[in-house]
């Protein structure tokens, strides 16, 4: 029960269709992020809880497979899309999880339209990857901080 209950937040292609007809219109407040997230920790989770917290309702757009090893090289991701997939739908704070293929998720933002894109503190909102298609459209586009001491690289390189 619980495990489908997780499952049914990832919105597979033809689940994704029907959910931006049918559902998507009737959300006020969709926060969107996106990312990675190949090996979770205590800074993602500070970084998710504070977007979701945004809005009424949480998209995480996660790159596909092919996609992270464009972006980050052939070792990675170390954890497979399915597997990021069902641990982001996991937490309690996301209520869509959906996956892209392309290096940014422009073409899915463009699709999606969401009324506050996030993105992490290292970033200037006008130089996110969707910021004119979400102030187009009345939206907003945010940083969150990051949490220092705590990254991806950090903890792989402990473990190689």
């Amino acid at each position: 029960m619980h495990y489908q209950a997780i499952e049914n937040k990832i919105l597979s292609s033809g689940i994704f269709d029907q959910w931006l007809t049918e559902i998507r219109p009737e959300i006020n407040k969709l926060v969107f992020t996106n990312g990675c997230f190949d090996v979770i920790h205590k800074g993602h989770i500070t970084y998710l809880a504070r977007a979701a917290d945004m809005g009424s309702h949480f998209m995480v757009a996660l790159n596909t497979d092919k996609s992270v090893k464009r972006l980050k090289g052939e070792s990675r991701p170390l954890q497979d899309e399915l597997s990021r997939a069902l641990i982001m739908a996991s937490f309690e704070f996301v209520d869509y999880v959906v996956l892209f293929d392309e290096d940014t998720p422009s073409r899915l933002i463009d699709m999606v339209v969401p009324d506050v894109l996030v993105k992490g503190g290292d970033y200037e909102p006008r130089d996110i990857v969707g910021y004119n298609t979400v102030v187009n459209a009345g939206g907003e586009v945010k940083t969150i901080e990051f949490l220092s001491g705590h990254s991806s690289s950090q903890i792989i390189n402990k473990l190689i």
